[in-house]
């Protein structure tokens, strides 16, 4: 089984084009503005204008009105929609009939009972988005370069399709996918030179790693 990959926090057209070479199947943009990857309004709609065919863009986005959602949409042609916040299954629900558009629901993990308790997310979500818990006091519910234990994926009712991220670098990426089975990671912090600046050579360093895995 191949690992696909997402690259999360886009905030340039180089960005985009590296990882789209290297074979990122995602790219992700956040639109949360405490985020150091946080795209404005004009931003967005600026990048949008260069971004590279290929791999699927991913609007992130914690708690979002729908005039968010939509402007967010018209900026990037987005393909899927990232909640990452305090959504519930009845608003994701909402979102997915609204826009019409696929979902993503992550939510953070630092025990099995985690990942138990968002069973009532699997049949609404098309994909589930497992990233570490964040610590006491944060300001990101994720991107805060801290990894949960793998292993107790393996213990845990989990829905078809789910994606892997916290704390993943191209050092660690290959034990994550032997450790927790996943089939897609999502990272951002552990492809960056600081906060919300991307690595050209991190990110095809972590393709290289993540297709080799298996």
């Amino acid at each position: 089984m191949s690992v696909d990959v997402k690259i999360c926090g886009i905030s340039t057209a180089e960005t985009a084009e590296v990882a789209a070479n290297a074979g990122a199947a995602y790219l992700g943009f956040m639109f949360f503005e405490p985020s150091p990857r946080h795209l404005t309004k004009s931003e967005a709609i600026e990048l949008g204008r260069q971004l590279p065919n290929g791999p699927s863009r991913v609007g992130v986005f914690v708690d979002p009105t729908n005039d968010q959602i939509e402007d967010a949409m018209k900026a990037l042609d987005l393909n899927w929609l990232q909640l990452h916040g305090r959504e519930t299954p009845e608003r994701l629900q909402d979102i997915k009939s609204r826009f019409g558009l696929p979902v993503i629901k992550a939510v953070g993990v630092k025990t099995v009972a985690d990942i138990a308790a968002t069973a009532a997310y699997h049949n609404v979500a098309d994909m589930m988005l497992f990233d570490a818990k964040p610590p006491a006091g944060a300001r990101l519910p994720g991107g805060n370069a801290i990894s949960f234990p793998w292993e107790i994926l393996n213990h845990a009712p989990l829905p078809d399709k789910w994606l892997l991220a916290g704390g993943l670098t191209p050092e660690n990426a290959a034990d994550a996918v032997k450790v927790s089975r996943a089939s897609i990671l999502d990272v951002s912090s552990g492809v960056e030179s600081g906060p919300g600046v991307k690595s050209n050579i991190k990110i095809e360093a972590f393709l290289r790693a993540a297709k080799t895995a298996r």
